[in-house]
């Protein structure tokens, strides 16, 4: 039965609709906001996936160009691969929602978000991660919720929910909260150097309309909501369980407590191997091979609980260190000699390598996707190799993990980046991770900000990030216990990964995954201090320390650019018919060029010589004539009269012979031949355009550069 459900947010209407489409999906509703249209189906397999220990859940998120009136660019003319901006929005939406299935649910679930039509004013992504929300409390899928999300910006000092296109433009924050009806799931951000306080105050007022949507959502599944399905429950065997816990616990507790990952791994396998020959030998080799996953689960169980009883009971971790202490950082810049900027950053066994590249305008990343923005100047991106990790495995390339790292630490760097008109480049940025214990994306957001330092790109200030992890009490939540630089052990045990880049004067970039139901304003709050006292550390007493500012000189390998502005009207005039001036240029000097409509030239060269003569040849070029300006120009013809002087542009003058000297001259080639430069002074354009040019009383030091 069809069914439409709506409800104001942010002064606009927000709209769930069910039962016209996706009748075949477990859960499906299609969710407008303005002219913003989303459908969301999700589907259950009816039976458990075999052989895992995880829940396999899937979200794609699915933009069709046709929902802005566009056709894609591609030479197929339809959509490839999954945008960037795609990609993000499935992990956005994933995240929330993972901890609130059941924990021992191991059926396929697959959620589908396909963008119908966009209006810019009212965001998708919003719309697919409550439809999400919405479509998974209906079905008959077991879910623990409802989560709901909104978009936040602060503009003018005001917190503003769903900023419009315009709201957005202006605004210092590009926030994405989720949350249930009592404790907030997830936190995107990108900032411009926003204080905590402000921060924590933005996610209070998101979460005040997250309540008011989840009310929506629930009252919608009081009506039409489906009753979950029974399913397999995937636990372990209690009795392998309590017999491993009985007889191993002090064991895994000594295993576990080393500082170096590579020995505490061979203490966990050396004990895992222990054990397996212990219970074969005991109770004979075919129950051992009926028990062996019970086995490895419960060696699992056994080693969680002794990493979080530790943290949780004693205040100790693994390696040894304090609860909000940082491990041994290092780092070093200008490593590589022929790239344009360089350094390695250390913390602990997390090591990552950041190289920095400068290049044309032109080398912009272009933008295929339902966003009004069309190119970005600024790119970094993220490699997370098997070896990093200790893993033969060979390269497959970037998985939505490497995108998601990548696209953090770029917004963690952007809102310090220098304007295009004080550094016209476009800047590349590759982290490549070269040892994993833990916490690499903040690492690369660190090694980013040296290497562009390196490379002499002034940034406004430097940026570090750090990540807190958590460990919750199951039996009280108010007891936990907050970690300072969560290492690989403690992210996988533990209920919390949250990240924060930002300068000591505010937040730039937040990433947030939990695994519990949700996070307390006292949670947040703590972890906004934790980070950004570590920041200040990390700035202080190792990045700044290694370099203090940018670097007042770039790569001698680096382009060096030369950027003036003509009249636009005179762009075609460099450019010429079929590009037939601007290449003649290039040929002759060997630079590279870009030109804008506004009338913008960018001339990149390794050279300066060679740009210096490009410059003088896009100025000859668009010279714009006046009468009393000075001009630099070249005699073309001589004539008994005079001489004409090429004065750049397709213009010439007339440079009298009366006009040459204040000395008499008997002949125009005793003073000027053909070919020669000659500084002159248009002294008169008369009414047909004719230029009259004159020499006499000219200083060197009046020359006029056009």
């Amino acid at each position: 039965m069809f069914k439409t459900y709506s409800m104001e947010l942010a002064g606009r209407e927000l709209s769930i609709e069910s039962g016209k489409m996706g009748g075949l999906a477990n859960g499906s509703v299609l969710v407008r906001y303005g002219d913003t249209a989303v459908l969301t189906n999700v589907t259950a397999s009816k039976e458990p996936k075999e052989g895992i220990d995880f829940f396999p859940l899937s979200v794609d998120y699915e933009e069709r160009l046709y929902a802005v009136g566009k056709i894609p660019g591609s030479f197929q003319k339809k959509e490839g691969k999954p945008t960037e901006k795609a990609i993000l929005t499935s992990r956005a939406i994933d995240r929330p929602m993972r901890p609130l299935f059941p924990k021992d649910f191991r059926n396929d679930v697959v959620i589908s978000c396909l963008v119908l039509s966009v209006d810019q004013d009212n965001s998708p992504e919003v719309c697919a991660m409550i439809g999400a929300a919405a479509a998974t409390t209906i079905s008959d899928i077991p879910f623990n919720g409802p989560t709901a999300s909104v978009n936040i910006g602060y503009v003018d000092g005001e917190i503003i929910i769903n900023p419009n296109v315009e709201q957005r433009a202006n605004s210092k924050l590009n926030l994405t909260v989720a949350g249930t009806k009592e404790k907030i799931t997830m936190i995107e951000a990108g900032a411009n150097e926003i204080p905590d306080e402000t921060m924590l105050e933005a996610i209070k007022v998101g979460h005040i309309e997250i309540k008011r949507i989840c009310d929506f959502i629930e009252k919608i599944s009081s009506e039409i909501g489906k009753t979950k399905f029974e399913y397999k429950h995937f636990v372990v065997d209690e009795e392998v369980y309590m017999q491993i816990e009985a007889n191993y616990t002090e064991k895994m507790y000594n295993a576990i407590k080393a500082i170096d990952k590579e020995v505490r791994d061979s203490n966990i396998e050396e004990l895992t191997n222990q054990i397996e020959t212990d219970y074969e030998e005991k109770y004979g080799t075919d129950i051992f091979e009926e028990k062996k996953q019970d086995i490895a689960d419960s060696i699992y169980k056994l080693e969680k609980k002794c990493v979080r009883e530790m943290i949780l009971k004693e205040h100790k971790r693994v390696d040894g260190r304090k609860i909000d202490e940082i491990r041994p950082l290092s780092c070093e810049v200008g490593l590589l000699r022929r790239v344009h900027g360089s350094a390695l950053f250390t913390r602990g066994q997390t090591q990552v390598l950041s190289v920095a590249t400068l290049g044309m305008k032109s080398e912009e990343q272009i933008l295929d996707g339902l966003d009004e923005e069309e190119s970005k100047r600024y790119m970094h991106h993220y490699n997370f190799p098997a070896y990093s990790v200790g893993e033969a495995r060979a390269s497959r390339g970037p998985g939505r993990r490497e995108i998601g790292h990548g696209a953090l630490a770029e917004k963690a760097l952007v809102p310090v980046l220098p304007s295009e008109e004080e550094f016209p480049y476009s800047i590349r940025v590759v982290s490549e991770v070269l040892s994993s214990n833990g916490s690499t994306s903040q690492a690369s957001i660190c090694g980013s900000t040296l290497a562009l330092m390196d490379a002499g790109v002034p940034i406004k200030k430097p940026v570090a990030g750090i990540s807190t992890g958590l460990v919750t009490d199951s039996e009280n939540p108010d007891n936990y216990v907050m970690l300072t630089d969560i290492q690989g052990l403690e992210d996988f045990f533990g209920d919390m990964d949250f990240k924060v880049g930002g300068t000591k004067d505010g937040i730039t970039a937040i990433q947030v995954d939990i695994k519990i139901d949700g996070l307390t304003y006292d949670i947040i709050k703590e972890a906004f201090e934790r980070t950004r006292k570590a920041r200040n550390y990390i700035l202080d007493e190792i990045m700044l320390k290694v370099i203090p500012e940018p670097r007042g000189n770039m790569s001698p390998y680096a382009p060096k650019i030369i950027n003036i502005t003509i009249n636009p009207d005179k762009i075609r005039d460099v450019i010429g018919t079929g590009g037939k001036v601007i290449n003649k240029i290039i040929a002759e000097t060997g630079v590279k060029m870009d030109i804008e409509d506004d009338g913008r030239v960018f001339i990149y060269s390794a050279d300066s010589e060679g740009a210096q003569k490009a410059l003088k040849m896009v100025e000859d070029i668009t010279r714009e004539i006046e009468k009393d300006g000075i001009y630099e120009g070249t005699v073309t013809r001589i004539m008994p009269f005079g001489a004409f002087i090429d004065l750049g542009g397709g213009k010439e003058g007339l440079l009298h012979i009366s006009k040459i000297s204040k000395e008499r001259i008997a002949k125009v080639e005793d003073v000027l031949h053909i070919g020669d430069t000659v500084t002159v002074k248009v002294y008169e354009i008369d009414e047909q355009g004719r230029i009259n040019l004159t020499k006499k009383n000219i200083e060197q030091d009046e020359r006029k550069n056009i």
